[in-house]
């Protein structure tokens, strides 16, 4: 039985922002542990929704920030339960720093399939997505994107814009956003062009306030909002327990 959170009212990215840097520097949590416990709580979400884990196929669109760092948090588990997942790296791995980083380089030494969505600068291929990514996005039956976070801005350019157009058209894949699909405001609610069409979104700690607007009903799917570990008296309409009491 899993502990109840209740999703309590939507918040800006600026709140978002906020609750981070009190959850790191006043209440002592690390980064890496709210990274952890929201990619578990991904995770778990996710592996219940398959419908069949020993045998589906499943593939995470990872950037290099903090999403992405959800994403790779989310893959470990998965393998981690026996699941057929790869990341689609949508950067060099170089550019994943920090606590990304770090679970990045866990998944490595773990053996995790990693599939390179961009070409080393020497590398003798042709532009575009290579077609090792287009093969496992086709035979791919979920898809996830933890490719950008709710902080992003604007539509999505170069190779992500084509993830994205691509996981949409992958013919037998359900879809799940991390946060918020790619290509949404999470303030306003504009869909930008491409933008991520998932039919359920696992978001952190709060829906945005951007998710009522009807363009972003159309992309979210169903939104569940997950516990990362950030203390529930320092969230905007929340009560702290003893309060309730």
């Amino acid at each position: 039985m899993s502990i109840p959170y209740p999703p309590g009212e939507a918040l800006t990215v600026q709140q978002i922002r906020d609750l981070d840097v009190l959850a790191i520097e006043h209440v002592g949590i690390p980064g890496i542990v709210l990274m952890e416990n929201a990619g578990r709580a991904c995770a778990e979400l996710v592996y219940a929704a398959l419908l069949n884990p020993a045998r589906e196929r499943v593939v995470i669109l990872c950037g290099p920030g903090n999403n992405g760092g959800d994403g790779f948090v989310i893959a470990r588990h998965l393998a981690n339960s026996s699941v057929d997942v790869a990341v689609v790296l949508a950067a060099p791995p170089e550019q994943s720093r920090g606590d990304a980083g770090t679970n990045l380089r866990i998944l490595e030494r773990m053996g995790v399939p990693l599939v390179a969505a961009v070409a080393a600068p020497d590398a003798d291929s042709p532009p575009g997505v290579p077609a090792a990514v287009r093969e496992r996005l086709d035979r791919a039956d979920l898809v996830i994107d933890a490719l950008l976070g709710s902080g992003a801005r604007g539509a999505p350019r170069g190779i992500l814009a084509d993830l994205i157009r691509l996981a949409n058209a992958a013919p037998r894949a359900r879809r799940v956003a991390i946060d918020v699909p790619s290509g949404l405001c999470a303030d306003t609610g504009e869909v930008f062009d491409p933008c991520f069409r998932a039919e359920a979104t696992i978001t952190m700690v709060a829906a945005k306030i951007g998710f009522d607007q009807p363009a972003a009903r159309a992309v979210l799917g169903r939104v569940v909002a997950v516990d990362i570990g950030v203390p529930q008296g320092l969230i905007p309409g929340r009560e702290p327990a003893a309060e309730r009491a």
